[in-house]
Protein backbone atom coordinates (compact mmCIF):
# COMPACT_ATOMS: atom_id res chain seq x y z
CA UNK A 1 0.00 0.00 0.00
CA UNK A 2 2.28 2.35 0.58
CA UNK A 3 4.65 2.10 -2.38
CA UNK A 4 0.81 2.25 -4.56
CA UNK A 5 0.79 5.48 -2.63
CA UNK A 6 4.23 6.85 -3.29
CA UNK A 7 3.55 6.57 -6.52
CA UNK A 8 -0.31 7.65 -7.16
CA UNK A 9 0.13 11.32 -8.16
CA UNK A 10 -0.31 13.80 -5.19
CA UNK A 11 -2.55 16.38 -6.51
CA UNK A 12 -5.05 13.50 -6.88
CA UNK A 13 -4.80 12.42 -3.19
CA UNK A 14 -7.98 13.95 -2.29
CA UNK A 15 -10.04 13.90 -5.48
CA UNK A 16 -13.01 12.07 -5.57
CA UNK A 17 -13.36 9.18 -8.15
CA UNK A 18 -17.20 9.60 -7.97
CA UNK A 19 -19.47 11.38 -5.62
CA UNK A 20 -19.21 10.41 -2.00
CA UNK A 21 -16.79 7.59 -2.55
CA UNK A 22 -13.84 7.94 -0.56
CA UNK A 23 -10.54 9.72 -1.96
CA UNK A 24 -7.21 7.77 -2.24
CA UNK A 25 -5.82 9.79 0.89
CA UNK A 26 -9.11 9.06 2.97
CA UNK A 27 -9.14 5.26 2.09
CA UNK A 28 -5.23 5.27 3.79
CA UNK A 29 -6.38 7.77 6.14
CA UNK A 30 -9.15 5.15 7.06
CA UNK A 31 -6.49 1.94 6.86
CA UNK A 32 -3.79 3.60 9.22
CA UNK A 33 -7.07 4.04 11.39
CA UNK A 34 -8.06 0.57 11.08
CA UNK A 35 -4.33 -0.88 11.72
CA UNK A 36 -3.63 0.72 15.15
CA UNK A 37 -6.97 -0.03 16.20
CA UNK A 38 -6.30 -3.70 15.84
CA UNK A 39 -2.89 -2.94 17.18
CA UNK A 40 -3.94 -1.44 20.15
CA UNK A 41 -6.74 -4.28 20.88
CA UNK A 42 -4.05 -7.26 20.20
CA UNK A 43 -2.53 -5.41 23.18
CA UNK A 44 -5.49 -6.09 25.01
CA UNK A 45 -6.37 -2.02 24.95
CA UNK A 46 -9.86 -0.69 24.97
CA UNK A 47 -9.41 0.88 21.28
CA UNK A 48 -12.35 2.98 20.24
CA UNK A 49 -13.54 2.73 16.55
CA UNK A 50 -16.02 5.61 16.37
CA UNK A 51 -14.00 8.15 14.38
CA UNK A 52 -12.86 5.50 11.38
CA UNK A 53 -10.01 7.42 9.70
CA UNK A 54 -7.25 9.64 10.76
CA UNK A 55 -8.16 13.29 10.58
CA UNK A 56 -7.46 14.67 7.93
CA UNK A 57 -6.51 18.12 9.90
CA UNK A 58 -3.38 16.01 11.03
CA UNK A 59 -2.62 14.04 7.93
CA UNK A 60 -2.84 16.25 4.90
CA UNK A 61 -0.14 15.64 3.06
CA UNK A 62 1.03 11.90 0.93
CA UNK A 63 4.35 11.97 3.30
CA UNK A 64 2.30 12.40 6.20
CA UNK A 65 -0.70 9.64 5.44
CA UNK A 66 2.37 7.38 4.13
CA UNK A 67 4.43 7.72 7.42
CA UNK A 68 1.07 6.72 9.21
CA UNK A 69 0.47 3.96 7.15
CA UNK A 70 4.13 2.65 7.58
CA UNK A 71 3.76 2.94 11.33
CA UNK A 72 0.38 1.71 12.12
CA UNK A 73 1.68 -1.16 9.75
CA UNK A 74 4.53 -1.68 11.56
CA UNK A 75 2.61 -1.41 14.59
CA UNK A 76 0.66 -4.65 13.68
CA UNK A 77 3.63 -5.91 12.68
CA UNK A 78 5.41 -5.56 16.01
CA UNK A 79 1.91 -7.31 18.30
CA UNK A 80 2.12 -9.87 15.94
CA UNK A 81 5.51 -11.05 16.61
CA UNK A 82 5.46 -11.58 20.37
CA UNK A 83 2.49 -13.79 19.62
CA UNK A 84 5.21 -17.02 19.79
CA UNK A 85 2.39 -19.88 19.85
CA UNK A 86 -0.57 -18.93 18.66
CA UNK A 87 -3.14 -16.29 18.73
CA UNK A 88 -6.64 -17.32 20.67
CA UNK A 89 -9.58 -17.31 18.31
CA UNK A 90 -10.96 -14.00 18.99
CA UNK A 91 -7.10 -12.81 17.84
CA UNK A 92 -7.31 -14.68 14.65
CA UNK A 93 -10.57 -13.72 13.37
CA UNK A 94 -9.15 -10.38 14.07
CA UNK A 95 -6.07 -10.25 12.49
CA UNK A 96 -7.99 -11.96 9.24
CA UNK A 97 -10.15 -9.07 9.19
CA UNK A 98 -7.11 -7.30 9.00
CA UNK A 99 -5.74 -9.29 6.15
CA UNK A 100 -9.15 -8.66 4.18
CA UNK A 101 -9.66 -5.08 5.06
CA UNK A 102 -6.22 -4.12 3.71
CA UNK A 103 -6.49 -6.57 0.48
CA UNK A 104 -10.05 -5.11 -0.16
CA UNK A 105 -8.96 -1.33 -0.40
CA UNK A 106 -5.45 -2.30 -1.77
CA UNK A 107 -7.87 -3.58 -4.58
CA UNK A 108 -9.55 -0.15 -4.75
CA UNK A 109 -6.65 1.84 -4.69
CA UNK A 110 -5.23 -0.15 -7.43
CA UNK A 111 -8.27 1.06 -9.86
CA UNK A 112 -7.80 4.51 -8.66
CA UNK A 113 -4.19 4.32 -9.38
CA UNK A 114 -5.22 2.82 -13.07
CA UNK A 115 -7.46 5.31 -13.86
CA UNK A 116 -4.84 8.21 -12.72
CA UNK A 117 -2.46 6.14 -15.43
CA UNK A 118 -0.58 4.24 -12.77
CA UNK A 119 0.25 0.91 -13.32
CA UNK A 120 0.58 -0.66 -9.83
CA UNK A 121 3.56 -2.31 -8.30
CA UNK A 122 2.13 -5.41 -7.60
CA UNK A 123 0.99 -5.48 -10.90
CA UNK A 124 4.26 -5.06 -12.73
Amino acid sequence: LASLAREFPHDKFEDHPIGTVRTFGETLRHIAFWNHYLAETLRGKEADGNANELPHADYRTRPRIIEALELTSREVLDVLTKYKDELDQKSAEQVLAFIEHNCEHYGQLAVYSRLAGVIPPASR
